[in-house]
């Protein structure tokens, strides 16, 4: 079976208007000839790192695969281009959640307060933590993320910071399962942040609703199987190597379109693996395996990856480049430039904030989607 292109759409404000698109497709057959086609018909193509740029009328687009490779081959390019451009288009899909309300993601940013009851998580390590009082610490602090407005909490027993040494599953379990069980049991939405198919399956029996992956199943082979099994949200993230390694290998040639392709990728895969895709948010993974420029690129170009036609998830939060960015060192200090990449990622398309400053950041995101959409009421 051919593999279907992969579309990324750069801009289609004008296609409601029968105007063209800027699309970027890569894995596309007969290329060349699809954009000498295209050319033809009134359409732009250009090279841009081995993907073809097209600026043109997306059924234009679609009609010169036909006059290269007919029927199949037009409805091939279709069936990548017509999705991708809708979902551009169109408002972020809900997340379903088990036995529950789905996230309001079509709607409104949810806000996913982060619980590390970890001792050495690059900014709280420690704070939320105790040995001698567990799970209370960890249990109230996620109480008052809630309270002051998190849709989501997400709960992690394994630091991922650049550097950070690996924790076993049962370490891990006895961190974070006692603070699931009481958070399920008041009726929160929990999510578990962890890269382990038993913690996984052993946080869901314990009341997690999400599960939260850094490492796209990348670290464990079960993981996936595990949580098609369990039925379950999924979030999927972009990064390359370990925490150990990642920072060495923050090297692309075009990060956009490497990391969407790669997330475009593992949609795939998690669907042939039993994964439905509405249950799928997509995570461009930034602070991993990403220097500070591309960590503000993919900031920059974040509506592109709305074109994946899953709910966006990012989080810059307290992380090492904004402090490049501002001189700010301490991470905890780092509360101005985590807000505002926020309310960022929101005005460009991000529906999931992952935040440590919930009450500060709720106000921005709320803010950055009322003028996002101002006027659409009209």
């Amino acid at each position: 079976m051919t593999e279907l292109p992969i579309t990324r759409v750069e801009d289609a404000g004008l296609v409601p208007a029968g105007g063209p698109a800027r699309l970027s497709l890569s894995r596309l057959p007969r290329a060349s000839e699809i954009a000498d086609a295209a050319a033809a018909a009134r359409g732009v193509s250009v090279w841009v790192d081995g993907r073809l740029v097209v600026t043109a009328v997306p059924s234009r687009l679609i009609d010169a695969a036909g006059r290269v490779g007919g029927r199949e081959l037009a409805d091939l390019v279709g069936a990548s281009v017509d999705p991708a451009v809708a979902a551009w288009l169109q408002p972020s899909p809900d997340l379903p959640l088990p036995g529950r309300d789905p996230l309001p993601t079509s709607r409104r940013p949810v806000v996913m307060g982060i619980v590390n009851v970890t001792p050495d998580s690059f900014s709280d390590g420690g704070d939320h933590y105790d040995p001698d009082d567990h799970p209370g610490a960890a249990i109230r602090h996620a109480r008052a993320l809630l309270a002051s407005g998190a849709d989501v909490v997400d709960v992690g027993g394994e630091s991922t910071r650049p550097g950070a040494a690996p924790v076993d599953a049962d370490e891990e379990l006895r961190r974070v399962v006692p603070v699931i069980e009481a958070l399920a049991a008041d009726g929160a939405v929990v999510s578990v942040d962890t890269t382990k198919a038993r913690v996984a399956r052993e946080a869901v029996a314990a009341g997690a609703a999400i599960v939260n992956d850094v490492s796209a199943g990348g670290y464990d082979e079960d993981l996936l199987p595990t949580v098609a099994e369990l039925g379950v949200p999924y979030v999927l993230m972009h990064l390359r190597g370990t925490p150990q390694t990642m920072q060495e290998q923050a090297s692309y040639d075009d990060v956009v379109g490497e990391v969407f392709d790669f997330l475009a990728d593992r949609l795939e895969d998690l669907e042939r693996l039993g994964v439905p895709r509405e249950l799928v948010a997509v995570d461009p993974g930034i602070g991993f395996a990403k220097t500070a420029a591309h960590n503000l690129v993919l900031l920059r170009r974040l509506r592109e990856f709305t074109s994946l036609g899953r709910p966006l998830l990012v989080g810059t939060s307290r992380k090492s480049f904004l402090g490049r960015v501002t001189g700010e060192d301490d991470a905890s200090a780092r509360l101005t430039g985590s807000v505002t990449t926020a309310a960022l990622a929101v005005a460009a398309g991000a529906r999931i904030v992952r935040v440590h400053d919930v009450a500060e950041t709720v106000q921005a995101v709320t803010l950055a989607h009322a003028t996002a959409i101002a006027g659409d009421e009209a």
